[in-house]
């Protein structure tokens, strides 16, 4: 008979299965869009309706699991999944608005704008499926699997998990702001310079890297520990698939000291 617990263990595992071939696969080829948008990917749609779509399943799947779990009246459960929906709230809702207000911003400043470059739905489907699956995971293991009264130790982890959550969602969403920003100006991408950027590529990327290590103290749970390692594995080689553009893009204008994501490291 396959049960909830069956669901929830084969889902769990198969973020550890499908880490190590996305970060294989992701050397050799790199999802087009944004500065690597290209044809042949079947239809597109708008880039903040893209991200509002395909990340949309860690807001009401989220929402609608946790009536159902076992620690749906433990007020630990409602702290512990807290950081997780805000940094989704920002992904889902407040950066696609962003993005579409600068966009527009910056169509407005050319007096004949190209096409914008939209998102490929095949693209945008493969990460809502993954987004489906993984807040299945983590909110069925905070709402129903993880055990807070026998945890003496859950204060501490979350204090100190928290502290690393909290500085890698300033970072993503400050370099965020900064790469949007530039966007508005017009006139095709810019070198984006400051903070951390004098040090990486992507400081977006790092932040959401170490935002999810921050997730993984804080469960302490398999479940954390899968989203992150899957997170390092999409993410580092699209790191340095975009150092690489800059390179080719600016030459020896670009900075040369900047690796791609981890300061001094690649």
């Amino acid at each position: 008979m396959f049960t909830d617990q069956n669901l929830y263990h084969y889902s769990l595992l198969s973020l550890f299965f499908i880490a190590p071939p996305t970060f294989l696969a992701l050397q050799f080829l790199t999802a087009p869009y944004g500065k690597h948008h290209r044809s042949g990917w079947g239809p597109t749609i708008s880039p903040p309706l893209a991200w509002f779509l395909m990340e949309s399943p860690t807001l009401w799947l989220t929402l609608l699991l946790f009536p159902f779990g076992q620690n749906h009246n433990n007020p630990l459960s409602f702290i512990l999944i807290s950081p997780y929906l805000f940094h989704y709230i920002n992904r889902t809702i407040i950066y696609p608005i962003k993005l579409a207000g600068k966009s527009r911003i910056a169509r407005r400043k050319i007096k004949n704008p190209p096409p914008e470059s939209g998102f490929p739905v095949s693209i945008a489907m493969m990460a809502f499926v993954f987004n489906l699956l993984n807040a299945y995971v983590q909110a069925r293991w905070v709402s129903h699997y993880a055990d807070f009264n026998s945890d003496e130790w859950f204060g501490l982890r979350f204090a100190s998990g928290m502290v690393v959550f909290a500085a890698g969602m300033t970072l993503n969403v400050w370099a965020d702001k900064v790469l949007v920003g530039l966007k508005s100006e017009g006139g095709g991408y810019k070198i984006p310079k400051g903070g951390l950027f004098e040090y990486v590529s992507c400081p977006n990327y790092l932040g959401e890297i170490v935002e999810w290590l921050g997730w993984a103290l804080m469960t302490w749970s398999w479940a954390g520990l899968g989203f992150f390692l899957y997170t390092f594995a999409n993410l580092v080689p699209r790191a340095c698939a975009n150092h690489e553009w800059y390179l080719q893009k600016f030459g020896e204008d670009y900075p040369r000291k900047r690796k791609a994501v981890i300061p001094f490291l690649c």
